[in-house]
């Protein structure tokens, strides 16, 4: 799929011990990769991180906060990447009510102090800042948001991602590589973009306040599934789908420069962009509890009801596309979780199922 790209890459990702920094350290080892992380210990027991062992196919993995830039610029410099994702990001609109001053330090000042220490580090290629679809400005469309839309944010979580997308621009215009020539007081001068993903699901993620996971602990003990917003609509993705338009991006970053150093959309096909309450009704007669579920009508945060994304960019321009549906997403999801309840190898089965991906 990647032509041999990846293989002896030296690639730095922060956030690498959550759901998709795990899965894409698999990935990349797979790929020949040779893979340094930086992020603070697994944010859940269990977690993916220590199921899938990932560690043990990274060069280095430093538990550090992003917060803290001279450990950050320090581990960077030693490690000396050719590529850096940042992932790293406190990545819940509930919790982000709970702490506004810690979600914005994370996913603002976090972003500030990533590209900083690259600023200050040679050799750096390609920088990809993964940030979230929830960065848009909502206007509740029934229709998907494109890449040049307006940055916004109702809650914290959404505007601190809405503020990393306007620093990542600013210093890619300030510090880094623009329209084929280098500007001055950089180290290197990587081609900088920024990826907004759809909702992820999929095997190992045990994070709260999410609509899957929570739906997978009631069903792995038995309790009962309680949903909160039935007709909210959401872009629906297994996560190797928005891994895999990153990896696209990334390849084309380092071979093609400057023209793809911007922000681009991964996102489903426009009929998985499905209701909360039928990606429920999917999970539960996936795993043979029909209508195991009740609707929680309790007073909750303010969340968006209709969000989607335009990925006509990415489509047309990086050649990425979707390869598997919401019901293949689903499936993927029951079937690591089946496997995780018998106690298979979970690293195995994830790469089983890239493997699965890439061939479809």
């Amino acid at each position: 799929m990647f032509d041999g790209f990846y293989s002896g890459k030296k690639i730095f990702i922060t956030g690498h011990t959550g759901f998709k920094g795990s899965w894409l350290c698999l990935w990349l080892h797979a790929l020949g990769a040779k893979v340094a992380g930086y992020a603070l210990a697994p944010p859940t027991e269990p977690n993916l991180f220590g199921l899938a062992k990932v560690e043990e196919t990274l060069q280095s993995s430093h538990e550090a906060d992003i917060r803290d830039l001279e450990t950050l610029r320090q581990a960077i410099q030693a490690f000396g990447p050719e590529i850096v994702i940042h992932m790293a990001a406190q990545p819940l609109v509930r919790e982000s009510y709970l702490d506004p001053v810690g979600t914005y330090a994370v996913n603002v000042m976090g972003t500030v102090h990533l590209l900083e220490a690259v600023r200050h580090t040679y050799g750096v290629q390609a920088i990809l800042n993964v940030t979230t679809d929830k960065c848009y400005e909502n206007r509740e469309w029934i229709w998907g948001y494109r890449e040049d839309e307006a940055m916004g944010g109702y809650d914290p979580y959404s505007s601190s991602k809405a503020c990393s997308e306007l620093v990542t621009s600013a210093y890619r215009r300030s510090f880094f590589t623009t329209e084929g020539e280098p500007l001055s007081g950089a180290a290197s001068f990587p081609c900088v973009a920024s990826a907004r993903a759809g909702n992820v699901i999929g095997g190992g993620d045990w994070g709260a306040d999410r609509l899957v996971p929570d739906c997978m602990r009631a069903l792995l003990t038995g309790a009962p599934i309680a949903i909160r917003n039935p007709g909210a609509i959401r872009p629906w993705q297994h996560v190797i789908e928005p891994l895999c338009g990153y990896l696209f991006l990334i390849k084309r970053l380092v071979e093609d420069g400057p023209r793809f150093a911007s922000a681009w959309n991964f996102g489903p096909g426009e009929s998985d962009a499905a209701p909360v309450e039928r990606v429920v009704q999917s999970l539960c007669e996936k795993w043979g509890t029909p209508g195991a579920y009740t609707i929680d009508s309790g007073p909750h945060p303010h969340e968006a009801y209709h969000l989607k994304l335009d990925c006509s960019k990415s489509r047309t321009l990086l050649g990425w596309q979707p390869r598997w549906g919401l019901q293949q997403a689903i499936h993927a999801t029951v079937e690591w979780t089946r496997a995780y309840q018998r106690g298979a190898d979970m690293k195995d089965l994830c790469l089983q199922q890239i493997e699965r991906y890439t061939a479809s």
